[in-house]
């Protein structure tokens, strides 16, 4: 799949080095892209050993500036600190500032930063309204990353997913659980589409069409059901009976409370339309069907 992303792809001028900070899921997807791209790309992890790590990053801990030394392009997918504020400014942005090679600046935030809008589309005209605590704290370093004046580029992602982190997982461990709440949908992006729209963006940003914010989501938002249904018809399993959302709730974590107390369709028009970008999954079926493909008894 590597190989499609390229195809639809430029390539980043010569000796581009992207940073990425936090390379958990979609990070370690747009390492890979990049690198394929021929670019040279390393990753902070927390700790040492662990997958992925080019180097370590912790916002407890001293970290040394050497390692962005000739940086051209950095990604932050590090999430908020407790009190709101960027672990990666509140460390480098003196750093990042003095910068002579920076060309592009992106950090991944969500599109939680609208709130609830009771099913209504949104765009990035839409003035955002927060109502998760994460969130809030999301589009604080948001606010702290535009005001620094860097080539900064918000790219807001719904709910991530991509081979072993989808529908199957819980299908085949058991524990899916379907919940009916009339109305509800939630918009998605496949984990390929974001490494792809990172250096679709990259390359805009290079020729002036540079937006502040953009949305990456894909062009269906859909009610969890229709996701869980399809997926069980792909590995041929049976499912359990619906419970409604009211009976649900007395029973769910406060984090995944969160996600079904707001309900809102992300719109990708500037991306896709306006910018041109084609997406390698639109919608979830196309998706789902890449993620089965990676199974281990396919």
């Amino acid at each position: 799949m590597i190989k499609e992303i390229v195809k639809q792809l430029e390539p980043l001028p010569p000796k581009s080095k992207l940073i990425i900070f936090g390379a958990g899921y979609s990070g370690q997807r747009i390492a890979s892209v990049g690198r394929a791209l021929g670019v040279k790309v390393l990753c902070s992890r927390r700790e040492k050993g662990s997958t992925g790590a080019d180097f370590i990053f912790n916002s407890d801990k001293e970290f040394s500036n050497e390692i962005l030394e000739g940086a051209t392009h950095v990604l932050s997918c590090i999430p908020p600190l407790l009190s709101g504020k960027d672990p990666v400014l509140s460390k480098l942005k003196t750093h990042l500032l003095n910068s002579k090679n920076l060309k592009w600046v992106g950090y991944l935030s969500t599109t939680g930063v609208y709130g609830d809008t009771q099913g209504r589309w949104v765009n990035e005209d839409t003035p955002p309204n927060p109502q998760q605590v994460r969130s809030i704290r999301r589009f604080s370093c948001e606010q702290e990353w535009l005001a620094t004046k860097l080539p900064i580029q918000i790219l807001r992602l719904p709910g991530i997913y991509g081979p072993k982190r989808s529908a199957f997982e819980s299908l085949l461990n058991g524990t899916t659980k379907l919940i009916d709440k009339p109305g509800q949908v939630f918009s998605r992006i496949h984990v390929d589409d974001i490494a792809g729209a990172v250096f679709f963006l990259i390359n805009l940003y290079s020729q002036g069409k540079n937006p502040s914010v953009v949305n990456i989501a894909d062009d269906l938002p859909t009610n969890n059901l229709e996701v869980i249904n399809y997926a069980a018809k792909l590995v041929q399993k049976s499912l359990p009976s619906t419970v409604p959302f009211e009976i649900a709730k007395k029973t769910m974590s406060p984090m995944a409370l969160s996600f079904w107390q707001e309900n809102r369709k992300v719109d990708n028009k500037l991306l896709c339309k306006t910018f041109g970008y084609s997406l390698i999954f639109p919608d979830f079926k196309s998706g789902l069907k890449n993620c089965f493909s990676h199974l281990k008894f396919n």
